[in-house]
């Protein structure tokens, strides 16, 4: 259907937005304020109990969520866009002016869409957003409703304390990161471009909180890059026939003789700039010599000296495909004629090619591919000014930690929003407990976040908005 604009809150484009007075306001707070610190915890909770769940195919509904997400900015003096390519599938909007009309422009963007959950795995229900034990439970508790609640909390504060950032912050929630995000940022991206205008860098999910490495150190890894999306369709086709006469034309025997030759390749170790600079950071930590750059060099030997930490970047110095869904025939006793697999791919920054070449190879001439879906690899500056900003916000109230960059290995809305020529990074700040294992949690049952960690964010995130 066509964009929307509801009546309340009252929407507009944000790039129609009053731009009020540029000038340095009196009150820059240092601090954030005890209400922005209840109000986080409280609207991750509430943001959890409205159900956003994304199945695919666009069975989703994110639109309760964005008019919660509009009426909180709305209050906060902003004016809030709401943006559909597809009824209920809606995204917000809205730009803050900054105190420099010079600055390059910062976009600070979050999901309100989620993965399935089913209940009956839970300890408690998936979108109860029940807080016990200073713990927010949830589906979305860390992918990504905290986050949307952080930067809330973070633009009211600003409103009552009268703080004004030195460049443009264009603040974006998303529809349908969990699928094909064709109705959020990728239709923000094609459809809405101005409204980011100026915009080169963003900031988003997946980066900036605590990873113990069982040792007594924080590590704090802030992403500056995500590997390429390649989820593909394998088809072959064959001669149908009676299950018991022998056929050398059998698409299952061909699919599954591709499938298992995907699943076993080994792919050769690729170096991207920011993979080599999070092994260098990560190899001195641990007082060991990296060596990335020496012809000789192993990488497999030097995660292995990492120990835990290694779980950082191993996931990123080859492409990888993985097969994940097959399907075929009908009955026991018949040959079907064709047989279809799916196998998640991601590929490197400069990977593409070789990543097609080698499917090419692998699945053989009885066998077809397909992208199904096909994202582009990011990689992102690790000695930006930006870069530094995020690490110096998280050393404030993280003195103990030690912050450094890292390359995703799924993806983000980043990649859309690149289509813009902004340049991605993972921060969404989480001081995490010993034992937390905040990884395990994306996707996963009893996802939750601790009300300490959300309270970590919000400093973080304001300190590291107010100095960009």
């Amino acid at each position: 259907m066509a964009d929307q604009t509801p009546q309340a809150p009252q929407a507009s484009q944000a790039s129609q937005a009053p731009q009020a007075s540029r000038a340095p306001l009196a009150s820059q707070a240092a601090h954030v304020d005890d209400q922005a610190l209840d109000e986080v915890v409280t609207f991750t909770s509430e943001l959890i109990r409205i159900d956003t769940t994304n199945r695919g195919g666009g069975d989703c509904r994110e639109r309760p969520a964005a008019e919660y997400a509009a009426a909180k900015l709305a209050e906060a003096g902003l004016e809030p866009a709401l943006l559909e390519r597809t009824e209920g599938r809606t995204n917000v909007v809205a730009r803050i002016p900054g105190t420099d009309p010079s600055a390059d422009a910062l976009l600070v963007h979050g999901h309100l869409d989620v993965v399935p959950a089913e209940a009956a795995d839970w300890s408690v229900h998936p979108f109860s957003g029940e807080i016990r034990d200073g713990v927010v439970w949830g589906r979305g508790a860390v992918d990504m409703k905290n986050m949307d609640a952080m930067i809330l909390a973070v633009v009211r504060q600003w409103a009552r304390a009268g703080v004004r950032p030195r460049r443009d912050i264009v603040v974006a929630f998303t529809a349908d990161e969990e699928a094909s995000a064709e109705d959020g940022s990728g239709f923000l991206a094609d459809r809405h471009a101005a409204l980011f205008e100026g915009c080169t860098e963003g900031v988003s999910e997946s980066g900036a909180f605590t990873f113990h490495d069982g040792s007594g150190k924080e590590i704090y890894p802030i992403a500056a890059g995500e590997r390429g999306t390649a989820w593909l369709r394998l088809t072959a086709h064959g001669r149908a026939g009676h299950g018991s006469k022998v056929n050398r034309a059998n698409a299952v025997s061909r699919l599954a003789a591709a499938v298992a030759r995907i699943g076993a390749h080994e792919w050769p170790v690729r170096l991207t700039p920011t993979v080599a600079a999070a092994l260098t950071e990560l190899a001195a930590l641990y007082g060991i010599e990296a060596g990335v750059t020496s012809p000789d060099f192993a990488v497999d030997e030097l995660l292995a000296k990492l120990g835990p930490a290694a779980a950082l970047v191993e996931p990123t110095v080859r492409n990888s495909a993985n097969p994940t869904m097959l399907s075929a025939g009908y009955k026991i006793n018949v040959i079907p004629g064709e047989a279809t697999a799916h196998i998640d791919g991601r590929y490197l920054p400069g990977g593409e090619d070789e990543f097609r070449e080698t499917l090419d190879r692998l699945t053989g001439p009885d066998v077809d591919w397909e992208f199904e879906h096909h994202e582009v690899a990011l990689q992102a500056p690790v000695d930006s000014p930006a870069f530094a900003k995020m690490r110096a916000a998280v050393e404030e109230f993280a003195p103990e930690g030690h912050v450094v960059p890292y390359c995703m290995s799924g993806g983000t809305d980043a990649k859309q929003f690149s289509r813009l020529g902004i340049t991605g990074y993972g921060f969404a700040p989480l001081k995490l407990p010993e034992g937390f294992d905040y990884q395990a949690l994306f996707h996963g049952v009893d996802e939750r976040v601790p009300v300490e960690a959300l309270h970590f964010g919000v400093r973080v995130l304001d300190r590291f908005l107010r100095s960009a």
